[in-house]
């Protein structure tokens, strides 16, 4: 299946239905009276988050989604059928921005979370609805309200616990595969990975959500290689993990590199919780691989880890630092839990 982030959706509610004018009309019965009945409610149009999703490739293809108008009243006091809501399943972790991107209308989290995006019109009053003791025969009733139109935007934010940054061939995909049943493309050139992917890594039996993105080069901010736009995925993590290639000439260098593109981003990236670690260690002799990790914990100002995802070396010991990290993370987070607790309708 198609991975898609990022989708533009044109939704309408349903107008409502026509109160009706109508008299009661028997034999025998000279004072019939008004009977004519209310119109009904137009569609809504919700949002609603549903498990079992992890891309909005669905709306690639249709774009338009109009709720019914509601049916308008008619005579012997009935009351039109009101129309079918429109429901939008999307994955859990998406967002629902204004038509500028940049106004949030909602963050869907948990599963089940419903926002309403476009609310139906309400039915117009029938002529039974102005009957009084001075205008016993009105000859008037409402019309239906309009729907509302609007122009969305959908933005899915895959939800980890952790997360992995790096420049392009730092072996970001090989440790995804070497700690989980994730199979990202593994290849030896840049770029390979063009959309995240999740695996779930258990260690000490325990268990946690591990997100890979595309690489970073200098300048993703300005659009450069991929973009940072996939810096979004990795939003929502509680600890990030920054791998740095063993093998390349300059590791602090590198390092700085993505550092820059995080502060550049936004979104409090640069300020999460990061472990640092030097993948690779397998291509280096045991002297190259101390003097690496010397200048790239000086560039870094902490601890580093020495890890390769190809043969596994040391990746146990940085699983449990992540696990540490994202615990650690997660329990400060109710503090805050007001001021960034996900809007709900």
């Amino acid at each position: 299946m198609k991975f898609l982030d990022l989708a533009r959706i044109q939704i309408r509610s349903g107008a409502g239905g026509n109160g009706c004018i109508s008299f009661r009309r028997e034999k025998f019965i000279e004072f019939g009276g008004p009977d004519g009945g209310d119109g009904g409610k137009g569609g809504d149009v919700w949002a609603e988050a549903v498990e079992g999703l992890n891309t909005l490739i669905d709306y690639r293809y249709q774009q338009h989604f109009f709720a019914k108008n509601g049916q308008g009243g008619s005579g012997r006091q009935r009351t039109g059928k009101s129309a079918e809501d429109v429901v939008l399943r999307v994955p859990v972790g998406t967002e629902i921005l204004e038509e500028d991107q940049e106004t949030a209308i909602a963050d869907l989290t948990l599963p089940g979370q419903r926002v309403l995006l476009a609310r139906g019109g309400n039915g117009g009053w029938g002529n039974l609805r102005f009957k009084s003791s001075t205008n016993q025969a009105p000859r008037n009733a409402n019309p239906g309200q309009e729907g509302v139109e609007r122009t969305l935007w959908l933005r899915l934010k895959l939800i980890a616990d952790a997360g992995l940054v790096g420049l392009p061939n730092a072996g970001k995909s090989t440790f995804l595969a070497a700690c989980s049943n994730a199979r990202p493309k593994v290849a030896d050139y840049p770029f390979t990975t063009l959309h995240p992917n999740l695996g779930v890594v258990g260690i000490d039996e325990a268990e946690f959500v591990l997100a890979d993105i595309p690489g970073l080069i200098e300048g993703a901010h300005e659009g450069r290689g991929l973009g940072d736009a996939f810096l979004g995925h990795v939003e929502r993590c509680a600890v990030l993990l920054h791998l740095v290639d063993a093998t390349s000439e300059d590791v602090a260098e590198d390092y700085r590199v993505v550092l820059h593109e995080l502060e550049a981003y936004g979104a409090g990236l640069a300020a999460k919780p990061r472990i640092v670690a030097l993948n690779k260690i397998d291509a280096l002799t045991e002297a190259a691989a101390e003097e690496a990790a010397a200048a790239l914990a000086a560039a870094a100002g902490g601890p580093v880890w020495r890890v390769s995802g190809a043969t596994g070396a040391g990746v146990a010991p940085v699983l449990r630092a992540l696990r540490g990290a994202v615990l650690a993370a997660r329990a400060v987070e109710p503090a805050g839990e007001e001021a960034t607790a996900p809007w709900r309708p």
